[in-house]
């Protein structure tokens, strides 16, 4: 006996308060417990559930007591399994997404045929067009004999298709069909819009048809949204199965093809890992050209940024926090910014210079709409898979937001990609530095990257080109780094309390022009190492606008795109694979000032 009653159902009608309705549905339907897919629209109802009888009879009963839907009346199927996994009830903008609001199905649909009319039809030979408004992979299975196909991937792509139509059809009869008459109720009053003069809506779809005539006029199953996958003229599951992947239908000699793994893959869609990288990247990179194009700070925003109130700060003065924790930034700018209200709680509430902060609060700092300066937006995906993603980062494009920088930032743009599952930097890289950055997919993958990287398992080298020729081909500091920034937020060496730090370098290439190449290894992953090494060692960075030679700091913090580059740039990086444990080994092309 079967223990699971399945029902299916549409209705358009205005409906209203759907946000009450689906958190009464989701308590109602959970407590009875029901599963499967409830979609709201104030264009009507699409429902596909499952559960016991009387659950299922209540869910009607309580349906039928939303206004424009009392004759809401399911079509019902019986199994012996529950075919869902769980509860789901949506708002969605419409109930069929099709993309023409002026099409209102509960104001307007196209003429109905019953199916013992369209059959009497067929058999008598009568002019009559069939047109398929179902996708590809549904029509694949089984469609009307001599039926038009669209040739369609989703149905907002059949209105495309029927501006394709041969232009005699708008004066002869068709008749549209699909599954089970959804779709056609849009489509009808679309069609006509563009000109069809004799439309008609197979009723009930083409299981209504098999219902009361049989399979006559129709070649093959009908592809189905359940557990069945297809049914058969007598509505009879068949032995075709799903890809799951490409929703494409499989049938027996498919499913016995070893590239079709259940959940996975089939022969229509199965890709080599490779190939499914390249691809996932390719469509990754354009898209970050999109997110680019013009740059999002190149339109003046309001910005916000949190700042976070350390346990040492608690029951302190605001000003007194923010000249603690942003030494670079003089007291009187901070008092300046306190009096035009421009720390706020995360409530709207304005917290000026005196305000007594708590261990934790989180405050945000108000930042006028300006224009970002320029960044270089070359950005190269090398790598992604379920736990990593590594990039190729050009120069300059800070990390995160900082100083004048709000959204032209490497984090902004992959937010804008890979959101709302935010890509997490595992390390850093200077904005005027170059290369290969790793972001982790979730905080437990970068807790055990960043595990690494503390341990000193990973292995980070850089080429560099310096001003001047160090005596020896191998050399190394271990000059220890400040912890407080100061101008510019530049560190410098720190005798008495610097962070332990090292650097081993080897001598790639003297150059005549009286600059010499290097590959650099760090031990440490202190703040402007490499930099503040060589700095302090009288081989700056070429190209450093910061550390100058002779020991000066400059007045150039993030460099212009069109001035000369900064001479560093992340060019190998080998850790472990966070799920794997496999090494990872990768390495960039020399940028054109280390050929």
């Amino acid at each position: 006996m079967s223990a699971v009653t399945n029902i299916a159902a549409y209705r358009f009608a205005p409906l209203s308060g759907l946000k009450e309705l689906r958190e009464r549905l989701i308590a109602d339907c959970k407590a009875w417990g029901l599963k499967g897919t409830i979609l709201l629209s104030t264009e009507g109802i699409n429902l596909f559930v499952a559960g016991a009888g009387g659950s299922i009879a209540r869910l009607m009963e309580l349906l039928r007591s939303v206004p424009g839907l009392e004759t809401l009346e399911p079509k019902v199927s019986e199994s012996d399994t529950q075919p869902f996994n769980r509860m789901l009830v949506r708002i969605k903008k419409e109930i069929i997404s099709f993309g023409f609001e002026s099409i209102r199905p509960a104001e307007y649909t196209s003429r109905k045929i019953a199916a013992k009319e369209l059959k009497q039809w067929l058999d008598e030979g009568k002019p009559v067009t069939l047109l398929d408004t179902r996708n590809d992979y549904e029509v694949k299975l089984g469609t009307f004999r001599n039926a038009i196909i669209p040739h369609i991937d989703t149905f907002r792509q059949f209105p495309d298709a029927v501006r394709k139509l041969p232009e005699e059809l708008k004066g002869q009869p068709v008749v549209m069909f699909c599954t089970g008459g959804i779709r056609c109720e849009k489509a009808g009053p679309f069609m006509e819009m563009e000109g069809y003069k004799d439309i008609y809506q197979l009723d009930g779809g083409i299981l209504k048809y098999f219902e009361e005539v049989g399979g006559d006029h129709y070649d093959g199953e009908c592809f189905v949204f359940d557990q069945r996958v297809g049914v058969d003229p007598a509505l009879k599951e068949t032995d075709t199965a799903v890809c799951y992947a490409c929703q494409a239908p499989l049938d027996a000699a498919e499913q016995e093809d070893p590239r079709h793994v259940p959940g996975v893959s089939c022969p229509h869609c199965f890709k080599s890992e490779p190939e499914k990288m390249a691809r996932r990247i390719a469509e990754k990179e354009a898209a970050l050209k999109e997110a680019s194009t013009p740059l999002p700070g190149s339109i003046a925003m309001e910005n916000r940024r949190p700042v976070n109130v350390p346990a040492a700060h608690d029951r302190r003065e605001l000003v007194e926090v923010l000249v603690d924790l942003f030494p670079q930034i003089p007291r009187d700018e901070w008092e300046r910014r306190c009096d035009e209200g421009r720390f706020v709680s995360y409530g709207g509430a304005v917290r000026g210079r005196h305000h007594i902060v708590r261990a934790g609060e989180r405050i945000l700092q108000i930042f006028p709409g300006e224009v970002e300066p320029e960044v270089s937006t070359d950005i190269r995906i090398v790598h992604e898979d379920e736990a990593i993603i590594v990039i190729h980062k050009p120069a300059p494009l800070p990390m995160h937001a900082s100083g004048r920088f709000h959204r032209n930032t490497l984090q902004y743009l992959l937010n804008q990609v890979y959101g709302p599952k935010y890509p997490r930097p595992v390390h850093r890289l200077d904005a005027n530095t170059s290369g290969l950055v790793v972001f982790a997919r979730t905080r437990h993958f970068c807790r055990l990257l960043q595990r690494q990287f503390i341990e000193g398992t990973v292995d980070k080298r850089y080429l560099v080109r310096v001003d001047g020729a160090p005596a020896d081909d191998s050399f190394f500091s271990e000059a220890p780094i400040s912890q407080e920034s100061g101008a510019m937020g530049t560190r410098g060496v720190d005798e008495e309390d610097g962070l332990h730090a090292r650097t081993d370098f080897a001598v790639l290439d003297r150059s005549g022009d009286g600059t010499t190449l290097l590959e650099a290894k760090l031990g440490t992953g202190r703040t402007n190492q490499i930099r503040i090494h060589l700095w302090e060692m009288g081989h700056p960075v070429t190209g450093d606008q910061a550390y100058l030679a002779g020991g000066r700091i400059g007045a150039v913090q993030t460099l212009d795109p069109e001035i000369e580059p900064l001479c560093l740039h992340a060019w190998k990086l080998a850790f472990d694979h966070p799920i794997s444990g496999e090494r990872m080994t990768f390495e960039t092309d020399r940028p054109f000032w280390a050929v």
